[in-house]
């Protein structure tokens, strides 16, 4: 249990089922995670599904790339409710083990296609470093183009503020495994 567990409907005022209701009858279909903490303030909560929607299924960036800015964000603040529900999308969309690997202990041997390592290198670097080079700038927008470059660093926004809810609540991962960062540094 996280420090603001999930409500009850009856407990909700107005605005808070109101922006409930939205998120459940969107293209996420279900509540979960930071979701719980942030109905809390439902200004914030309607403002972060709305962007969260762009982020996942707007944005003109290929879902493979997505996962990849999530999972290096997921990792860097250690965030493993986010790592346990992606990981596997990842893997879904075509990520390989060894990929996925990489993004979590912090390599890039693993990644041979172009614009998957561009955007590694892009995202490691924006999260991790606080700076991108513009040798991975450059090479991410001659992958991707600029437009999709923004969004890209939207989504790493986005999944900062999702990690950081995370931790500050400390919103328990829907996985009994074993914790992914256990073993990096």
């Amino acid at each position: 249990m996280g420090r603001l567990p999930a409500m009850a409907l009856s407990e909700m005022s107005e605005e808070q089922r109101a922006v409930y209701d939205r998120i459940v009858s969107g293209p996420r279909g279900h509540i979960g995670g930071p979701h719980w903490p942030w109905l809390r303030s439902p200004k914030l909560a309607e403002a972060a599904q709305r962007f969260g929607q762009f982020c996942r299924f707007e944005t003109r960036l290929e879902p493979l790339l997505i996962e990849i800015a999530i999972l290096v964000t997921a990792t860097h603040w250690r965030a493993r409710l986010e790592w346990d529900l992606h990981a596997p999308v990842a893997k879904r969309l075509g990520l390989s083990d060894v990929e996925i690997d990489c993004i979590r202990v912090g390599g890039n041997s693993g990644f041979s296609d172009p614009a998957r390592r561009a955007a590694l290198n892009f995202c490691r670097e924006l999260v991790c470093e606080r700076g991108a080079s513009q040798g991975s700038y450059a090479d991410l927008v001659s992958q991707i183009g600029a437009e999709a470059t923004v969004e890209l660093v939207g989504i790493l926004g986005y999944y900062a503020l999702i990690s950081m809810t995370i931790i500050a609540f400390e919103v328990p991962s829907t996985s009994d495994g074993d914790d992914p960062f256990g073993d990096v540094r």
